[in-house]
């Protein structure tokens, strides 16, 4: 897609949200983020070079304002109460943004006119759902999925797992402790995660844009290597020699996630994106060669020692 797009970016002041607007710049287009917090507007705006602008996606009306003022041909939605354990607490606030918020984003842009939007979703919306988090991302999928060819605005979302050293994530712990305390607390060493560097999580987002056409009114997500805790504890702590000790677990966690459920694989077919194998969900429609069998952290490609060492010795540059 070579025209350049006017583009929105919801969550924008977020680990993914500002790094995707200076890709997405740097590949010509005008690009507004867009996040409740001004604080953390101005550092996205710093980062990025990108537009920040104040807009609470809970607020419909703060919604159209901001769709008035900027105008987009296309929005990113990436704005989202993210943390599992902060949603099993705060199920309103999560439902406010992640539900509503999701709502308000797709009244606004058919209202004014825009032209595609994606939303950014994760594998812990993927069925057996186990938390409220990931319910009201499945919400967003089915909103936005559903929303498609109702008008002139078109929809599809993007799905994929833990991205390594976002904000507040089990990383950015873990090295908090090393720091402070020289011990790792760990609620899951058994557990299994897919880990994705914020950069292929950019590209994911990129391809969906850039191939929106045959994607419309679907999900994008792709292959990605999974880790076990404990492994990651074991390498690290060596690394630097630290210790770790198991913690009690917090409410709605699981100890393996998928990528495609069970109840999806009829609706998922495989497709290649520059050599990736990426996999699309039409939610009501039946594939010609589904996806045999689920994809979940526990049967995925592990990350190798050396791959872990890397990922946590490697944190991005602006990660304290």
């Amino acid at each position: 897609m070579t025209t350049m797009e006017k583009i929105l970016i919801t969550g924008g002041s977020g680990f993914l949200g500002k790094r995707l607007g200076k890709r997405l710049a740097d590949l010509d287009h005008q690009v507004v983020l867009t996040a409740r917090n001004n604080k953390q507007n101005f550092f996205a705006t710093e980062f990025s070079g990108c537009e920040s602008l104040a807009m609470d996606v809970s607020s419909l009306e703060s919604v159209r304002d901001i769709f008035a003022q900027v105008k987009p041909t296309v929005v990113i939605h990436a704005a989202a109460t993210k943390f599992v354990d902060i949603s099993e607490k705060q199920p309103m606030e999560t439902i406010d943004v992640n539900v509503i918020g999701s709502q308000n984003i797709a009244r606004a842009a058919i209202d004014s006119g825009v032209r595609l939007v994606i939303g950014i979703s994760t594998d812990k919306a993927s069925p057996p759902v186990r938390n409220t988090y990931g319910l009201t991302k499945a919400l967003m999928e089915r909103i936005f999925c559903s929303m498609d060819n109702k008008a002139d605005t078109r929809f599809l979302c993007c799905r994929y797992g833990n991205v390594a050293w976002s904000t507040g994530s089990v990383l950015t712990q873990w090295k908090k402790d090393i720091e402070t305390t020289g011990v790792i607390r760990s609620t899951g060493p058994e557990m299994l995660r897919y880990f994705f560097t914020v950069d292929e999580a950019v590209d994911l987002v990129v391809t969906a844009f850039e191939n929106a056409d045959e994607l419309y009114g679907r999900l994008l997500s792709r292959e990605m290597k999974a880790a076990k805790m404990g492994d990651i504890l074991e390498a690290w702590t060596k690394k630097v020699d630290a210790s770790w000790e198991h913690i009690e677990g917090r409410p709605g966690e699981r100890n393996e996630e998928y990528l495609i459920g069970e109840l999806e694989l009829p609706y998922t077919t495989v497709r290649d994106y520059k050599g990736i194998e990426h996999y699309v969900i039409s939610f009501n429609e039946k594939a010609p060669k589904p996806l045999p069998a689920v994809l979940s952290s526990s049967n995925a490609e592990r990350l190798s020692e050396a791959e872990i060492l890397k990922l946590v010795t490697e944190p991005p540059s602006d990660v304290l």
